[in-house]
């Protein structure tokens, strides 16, 4: 009996770190995003270097955010906060294309 008691623990706790980094990958994703029309504002003004610089920058800020993930927290982490980055991406991309 006690064990089945740690087992729902143990699977309630595990939930419970993989919604966070769910949520911490959807949060890394809408600033990305958010940014990235930004990023096409200035492009489309005229000015190309900024924005290439920008992109890179935010390219290597996401890149660092997984890889700190997955080195120090495993595989499980990374792929919840990369799916939250996805689902952040269909939300934000679906909240700009609104008439």
């Amino acid at each position: 009996m006690m064990n089945s008691w740690l087992t729902d623990h143990a699977s309630t706790a595990m939930a419970f770190q993989v919604f966070g980094w769910l949520l911490a990958g959807a949060l890394l994703g809408s600033l990305y995003f958010l940014t990235l029309r930004w990023n096409v504002r200035i492009l489309v003004s005229g000015r190309a270097l900024l924005p290439f610089g920008l992109q890179l920058i935010r390219f290597a800020v996401v890149a660092a955010a997984l890889t700190i993930v997955a080195r120090s927290f495993g595989a499980l982490p990374l792929l919840a906060a990369a799916l939250g980055l996805l689902v952040a991406r269909t939300v934000v991309l679906r909240w700009e294309m609104q008439p």
